[in-house]
């Protein structure tokens, strides 16, 4: 029944035993393991949930902390679960699962990664993790938690350390991200598209960090109309693959690469 009930936790974007109140509450530790190859179907999606989430004894205010285990780390992330952008979604653990899984398809090693949205950072993790120069951006309010979930995991770890940067979508990208300077071989984002006001900086956002051979890595979940709308505006810039799919979870997998640069670039993309 407890297997049952992180299953259906993980798959609504909430963590077992995680409470909100003020009191201490403590939390009863789980620990599953065991798959070797990506799930090619939906009913299988348990098997990530057995194989990369574990939750520790803990006594929990407003933050809480979860266990996974990729690229052969134990990786430990702080949550606070008060806050949209600082909590582990699903998305995040099907790329972070994929990236593992495929590392010779999509070899990281000393490639130059984005992640955008990068919340707690676990996705930014295991990218650096895998050998990959990774810079792990989101809002400032944000980069305090982000900071130290990267730097307590990736410290004498791994072979580029990674930076934290501050990236508010579609705000003095230029400026901070010149296109003269800056060139990433992945971008990756999970669980970027929901229902917020800032889809249009969004598509701005990936359209100016992308070049020609820039390649996306996007885990997302549908969860209303306009996500499906934001993937249409999304198309007419870039070439879309799907990589996986978990229907009964609303979760997709994409690979997507620009296509040829407009002539007359705009200076808003409505979603």
């Amino acid at each position: 029944m407890l297997a049952l009930i992180n299953i259906l936790c993980l798959a609504t974007g909430m963590a077992f035993g995680v409470s909100s109140q003020l009191e201490r509450i403590p939390l009863t530790g789980l620990c599953w393991g065991g798959w070797t190859s990506f799930p090619d179907n939906t009913s299988s999606f348990a098997a990530i949930c057995h194989n990369l989430r574990r939750f520790f004894p803990a006594v929990i205010t407003h933050k809480a902390w979860e266990g996974f285990h990729f690229a052969g780390h134990e990786i430990r992330i702080t949550e606070a679960i008060d806050c949209y952008g600082a909590v582990v979604w699903p998305s995040a653990l099907v790329l972070c699962y994929f990236l593992e899984t495929n590392s010779k398809q999509y070899n990281l090693v000393d490639k130059n990664v984005i992640e955008i949205g990068a919340g707690t950072g676990l996705v930014s993790i295991v990218a650096s993790l895998l050998g990959a120069f990774v810079t792990a951006t989101d809002l400032p309010e944000l980069l305090g938690n982000l900071q130290h979930n990267v730097f307590r995991n990736t410290k004498m770890k791994c072979k580029h350390q990674p930076h934290v940067k501050e990236l508010s979508w579609g705000v003095d990208l230029e400026k901070n991200f010149p296109r003269s300077s800056c060139h990433f071989d992945y971008i990756m984002a999970a669980d970027v598209v929901y229902h917020h006001p800032f889809l249009d900086e969004l598509l701005l956002t990936f359209d100016h960090l992308c070049k020609t051979d820039t390649v996306i890595l996007w885990a997302m979940r549908f969860r209303l109309e306009k996500e499906n709308q934001f993937v249409g505006r999304f198309q007419t810039l870039f070439n879309l693959e799907v990589l996986s799919d978990f229907p009964s979870l609303n979760i997709t997998l994409y690979k997507a690469m620009r296509k040829s640069r407009m002539t007359t670039r705009p200076s808003k993309l409505l979603v």
